[in-house]
This record gives C-alpha cells, sequence and structure tokens, in this order.
C-alpha cells in the first residue's frame, strides 16, 4: 500500500506539491535557526575562552577580586612547579601562562624624543616556545596585517591601527611605559616585528602581545604570572568537566585563609559572560520553541485544508464500498510519506546553509567598530546532531496531525447525504 500511495503522491502535483514546499521551507527556516543560534553563542564562549578566560582559570585570590584592574602585585608565584603538578594532575587539558598589562606605548622619533604616546593593552603568551599553542589558539597567525610573528626576545606585535595612526613601521621601536610587580616604574623598548588586527575593537585600538619570557623580565615577574588558563583537549568547553577540574583543584591547593593562594574558576563563573550566556541560551531556546510551534501550526493548517479539498474525493471512494477506517490509513500514511519527504529536503538544505556558514561565517566587524566588548566579528552556524532531527517535530508531527484531523471527517459521513452530493 505503501507503494500505492507514494506513486499517488508522485503523478498528483496538485496534492503533494504545495504541502512539500511549505513542510521544506518550514524545516529549513527552523534548521538553519537552530544551527546560527547556536553558533552565535558558541562564537562567544570560544572568543571569551582563548582571549580572557580559558576553559578553567587559576589566580590568587587577591588577584580574583581586583582583576579588573589587572593587578600583577598580586600574581601567582612560585608558577613553574605549579604548572609542573597541573600537567600531572590534569594531563587531558593544556595549561598556559598569561601575563595581562598596561601602559602608554611610547613612540620615539629619529633622536629619541617623544614622538608620539598612546593607552595599550598588553598581553604577554607563549609565542617563541616550540611546543606552544598559543599562537594558533588566539589566531594570531591569521591576524597578523603586516611583518610577522616575533622570532626572538624583544620583538613585539602591535595593532594595526596604532600603527598606521602614528605611522610606526616594521622594525620601529617602541617603549612601554608602566609599572613592574613590585610597583617600580617600567621601561621596555621593544621592536616592531609585525602589526596585527583582530577585528575586536577594544583590542584593535591599541594592544601589545610580546613573548611570556619577555614579560616576566620587563614586570619583574620571574617565576610569575598574571593567570594560568586551562583548556580542554578534546572539544570544547564543557561546564560539567569544568566544574569537576574546579571543585578538585580548589580542594588541594586553595586555602581560604591565604589570600596569595591560587584559586580556580571556570569560565561561566565570570559573571558578565555568565549572564550573557544565561539570557543567549534562553533566547535561543525560546526563538526556536516559538519558531517550531509557529511553524506547526503552519503545516497542520495546510494538512487540515488540503484534506477538506479532498472531502469529495473520500466521498466518491465511500460509494464505492471502501471502508472508512482504510481511506483513513491511506490519509495517514499520505500525510507521513510527505511530511517525510518535505522533512528530509529541508533538513538537507539548513544542514548545508549551516555548514556553508560553519566553514565560512558572516563577518560583522563593520558594525561593531564602536562596541567595547569581547564579541567575534565572525559569527558561524554550528552543525550539531540536533539539526538532523529537530526539522521533523514541525515537519512530520504537525502534517500527520493536521491530516488525521481533516481525516476525521469521514466518519461522520452519511450514506443518504453522499448519495444527494453525488446527485448534484
Amino acid at each position: 500500500m505503501i507503494k500505492f500511495i507514494f506513486k499517488g503522491i508522485l503523478r498528483d502535483k496538485s496534492r503533494s506539491v504545495l504541502p512539500v514546499i511549505v513542510i521544506s521551507l518550514g524545516v529549513f527556516l527552523t534548521v538553519f535557526m537552530s544551527g546560527w543560534m547556536k553558533g552565535i553563542f558558541t562564537d562567544m564562549v570560544d572568543l571569551n575562552a582563548k582571549f580572557t578566560t580559558g576553559h578553567v582559570n587559576i589566580m590568587t585570590r587577591s588577584y580574583a577580586e581586583n582583576k579588573n584592574q589587572n593587578p600583577n602585585d598580586l600574581a601567582l608565584m612560585d608558577v613553574e612547579s605549579l604548572m609542573t603538578n597541573l600537567n600531572n594532575d590534569y594531563p587531558e587539558m593544556d595549561w598556559v601562562k598569561r601575563i595581562h598589562f598596561g601602559g602608554l606605548l611610547d613612540v620615539p622619533d629619529e633622536n629619541g624624543e617623544t614622538r608620539a604616546q598612546g593607552s595599550a593593552i598588553g598581553k604577554a603568551i607563549d609565542i617563541l616556545s616550540p611546543e606552544s599553542d598559543e599562537t594558533e589558539r588566539m589566531n594570531i597567525v591569521n591576524s597578523v596585517i603586516k611583518g610577522a610573528i616575533p622570532t626572538r626576545q624583544g620583538e613585539a606585535l602591535i595593532s594595526n591601527d596604532f600603527a598606521e595612526k602614528f605611522g610606526i613601521n616594521i622594525g620601529d621601536d617602541v617603549t612601554v611605559f608602566g609599572s613592574t610587580m613590585n610597583n617600580s616604574m617600567m621601561f621596555k623598548t621593544f621592536r616592531v616585528s609585525g602589526t596585527i588586527n583582530f577585528g575586536i575593537t577594544i583590542l584593535d585600538r591599541g594592544a601589545i602581545i610580546i613573548d611570556i619570557t619577555d614579560g616576566q623580565m620587563a614586570l619583574d615577574m620571574e617565576d610569575a604570572t598574571s593567570e594560568i588558563l586551562g583548556y580542554f583537549k578534546e572539544g570544547g568547553y564543557d561546564d560539567l568537566k569544568a566544574d569537576t577540574v574546579k571543585t578538585t583543584f580548589n580542594a588541594k591547593y586553595s586555602s581560604p585563609d591565604d589570600e596569595f593562594s591560587p584559586q580556580m574558576f571556570k569560565l561561566k563563573d565570570t559573571p558578565f559572560l555568565n549572564d550573557m550566556l544565561t539570557q543567549g541560551e534562553s533566547m535561543s531556546s525560546i526563538m526556536v520553541t516559538i519558531f517550531i510551534l509557529a511553524m506547526s501550526i503552519v503545516l497542520w493548517n495546510t494538512g487540515l485544508l488540503g484534506g477538506l479539498r479532498r472531502y469529495s474525493e473520500y466521498g466518491v471512494r465511500l460509494a464505492l464500498g471502501e471502508e472508512k477506517s482504510h481511506i483513513y490509513k491511506t490519509i495517514i500514511y499520505e500525510a507521513i510519506l510527505i511530511g517525510l519527504i518535505g522533512s528530509v529536503i529541508g533538513t538537507a538544505l539548513g544542514l548545508g546553509i549551516c555548514y556553508y556558514l560553519q566553514e565560512n561565517g558572516i563577518d560583522f566587524s563593520s558594525m561593531m567598530k564602536d562596541i567595547d566588548m569581547m564579541l567575534p566579528p565572525v559569527y558561524r552556524a554550528v552543525v550539531s546532531p540536533q539539526l538532523f532531527y529537530i526539522g521533523f517535530i514541525p515537519g512530520l508531527v504537525a502534517m500527520t496531525l493536521g491530516n488525521a484531523l481533516a481525516g476525521y471527517a469521514i466518519y461522520k459521513r452519511k450514506t443518504a447525504t453522499l448519495f444527494k452530493e453525488l446527485e448534484v
């Protein structure tokens, strides 16, 4: 019977083309919106993890309370010993040191006198170690505009906007004015090896990136660092795993009575980021749910109207002696087949677009020039297992329910009324 119904769907375009188009469009939009919304918030998590928070991060208790001020006088000490313990205790994670600092970036003229100055946001990361993944993790390799990544100590990357504003060329010297870990003045000159543009306004205005060894020497932070960040080697951020690592670490290494003892935080412990992600996840779920319900109603009506349009056909089939239950079953089977065809087409289209956007993304950097937040300039969709079945909820279930409701009218047909209709 299924084969017979399938042939009928293919041959009678009037009863199959419109429902298939409506279902395909609805399922496509459902799959696409789900993948796109998930991709946006995944990009936000990844960006903040790579640049600021890690999947987990370790700092002293005092540093954590004043983190926005980059208080390196409260930085972690005995870092190498702590790094060894971390690698032994949590081999499933990558651990990296980061130093955050701020100050003035001084540009000298040919006589060594100050030609220009501007505020700078500084990051010291592990650039020179062969085994380090920091340049890939922060997308530095693909963000270099001019020159190259530092290959020796004493070299630095600066933001391309800053370099163009003050006429800084590759090979020029710049001096960073700031304060050391011991609160003394710091004057350190670096040779510009390249300029960089992340597409993130807050970093591109005046960033300077140096190797972690240079940062420790310049800031009097030998065997010290602002933070230690941890990243899961397999997959992205997992809140449950991060919570387990945090709990075990703090129980072993952190002392509530010692303000300089190390304390671990997970990504979602960042107040602003946690609020943003919670609201984003809620909005994403609400939007997808509303969209599924709306499309379900539309497809339900499509099935209902399709069934009512064939009211006379059902009457003829009843007059020829076909049982009501058999006609009703064929309606349901037909609705399931049409729903499957439309759902498969819509899901394939939605997955195709989501995969394209996952690989290429859409660049919104031109719209974020005045936004001082850590937001990714390029947003991508995410192809997740959920997308392979979420479209079948409105596409298959709603279509079948609509036809089931319309087909219920078959059982109300009376023989006397039926013959009167046929005479007309």
